[in-house]
C-alpha cells in the first residue's frame, strides 16, 4: 500500500453495541442524556488511534459523532463522510456506493454492523483499490477480533 487506508467508522452497533456493557469508570449519562452513550467503551479510542490508517466517520450521527462520540473516545475531530440526498444501488447497503466513491480509488477498510456479501462483492467490482469490509456483531460492538483483523489486514497489504 503506498498510502494509508481509510478506515471509514460506523457508530451504532459498532462503537455503540445495541447490548448494554458495563465499562469500569465510565458513568451512567446525566438525566436527559442519550443513555446509549454509557456503553461506549473509552479504551477504544487508542485501540482506533493505533490502527495504521486515516479514521473517517460513516455513520448518519454525522458531524454530531466528532461532537459528542470523539471526545468519549479521546479521538480527534475526524473528518465525516456527508451522505448524498440520492437513492442507494439496489441490493446494497445504502453506504455502499457512496462510501466506494467517497474512498475514490485509496484502500479501506469499513466498519460497520450491517455490511453483507452482496457489498463486499459489489466493492471488489467497483472499487479499483483494496478493501475490506468487515462487519461488526450490533450486540457487542468493537471487539478484540475486529481490531485484530484490520491490523493483519492493513499489514498483508502494505
Amino acid at each position: 500500500m503506498t498510502t494509508r487506508p481509510l478506515i471509514f467508522l460506523d457508530v451504532d452497533g459498532t462503537v455503540i453495541p445495541l447490548r448494554a456493557r458495563v465499562v469500569p469508570g465510565v458513568p451512567a449519562e446525566p438525566a436527559g442524556g442519550n443513555p446509549l452513550l454509557e456503553r461506549i467503551d473509552p479504551a477504544d479510542g487508542p485501540r482506533l488511534r493505533a490502527l495504521p490508517g486515516d479514521l473517517v466517520w460513516a455513520t448518519t450521527w454525522m458531524e454530531e459523532a466528532n461532537e459528542v462520540i470523539s471526545p468519549r473516545l479521546g479521538l480527534p475531530e475526524l473528518p465525516v463522510v456527508e451522505w448524498p440526498d440520492e437513492g442507494p444501488v439496489d441490493g446494497l447497503h445504502w453506504k455502499t456506493a457512496f462510501l466506494v466513491r467517497w474512498a475514490a480509488g485509496r484502500p479501506f477498510v469499513w466498519l460497520d454492523d450491517e455490511v453483507t456479501d452482496a457489498d463486499q462483492r459489489w466493492v471488489t467490482a467497483h472499487h479499483p483499490g483494496r478493501a475490506l469490509l468487515r462487519r461488526v456483531h450490533p450486540f457487542n460492538g468493537l471487539v478484540d477480533a475486529d481490531f485484530a483483523a484490520v491490523r493483519a489486514w492493513i499489514m498483508i497489504n502494505k
